[in-house]
């Protein structure tokens, strides 16, 4: 996140900000110290982030993206609807493309049902792709939704590895999102 947040000033000063798949804490600290003392940054993850943050802008809590009153919860741990939205969500992947597949598209519909609940209007987004059809046909739908979309990877990202990130920017809901 250190190296994406240095090339593309995804977050700033005093903003809020969501992490969906937070665990280990990586995300959180990096996010911390950008949006600093004026800013919050709330996440979720399946897992415990161990040891907790004891940054005063952070919180992390334990739950599944895909459950409709997690994102209820970020958007009152928020105070309201986020700046950026980060999701570094991956599915455990198992070697059986099918299942990995499904997995992956599974992660990326809860993020597309997010968006809309928790990303204010002008709002960015950061999201964790690996290559498959599902990640493409996701972009595609974001690029709809952002004033611009590109994918992005990091240097850090080992050899060989699938892993990029999609980084849109300036949300545009439409007039049916709450």
């Amino acid at each position: 996140m250190a190296e994406l947040q240095s090339g593309h000033r995804i977050l700033k000063s005093g903003q809020r900000v969501a992490d969906l798949g937070c665990w280990p804490g990586g995300w959180l600290q990096e996010a911390s110290r950008a949006v600093g003392a004026r800013g919050r940054v709330v996440g979720v993850d399946l897992a415990p982030v161990e040891p907790p943050l004891n940054n005063a802008n952070v919180i992390s809590f334990v739950g599944d993206i895909e459950d409709a009153q997690v994102c209820e919860q970020l958007r009152t741990h928020l105070g309201g609807r986020c700046d950026v939205l980060l999701s570094d969500a991956a599915p455990k992947l198992t070697g059986v493309r099918e299942a990995d597949r499904a997995a992956e598209e599974r992660i990326l519909e809860a993020v597309e049902v997010i968006i809309p609940l928790l990303l204010r209007k002008d709002g960015d987004l950061l999201v964790k792709l690996l290559e498959c059809p599902e990640a493409q046909n996701f972009q595609r739908r974001m690029r709809a939704c952002f004033a611009s979309a590109k994918t992005v990877r990091a240097a850090a990202t080992r050899k060989g590895s699938s892993e990029r990130y999609l980084l849109a920017r300036g949300y545009k809901p439409t007039e049916t999102d709450s």
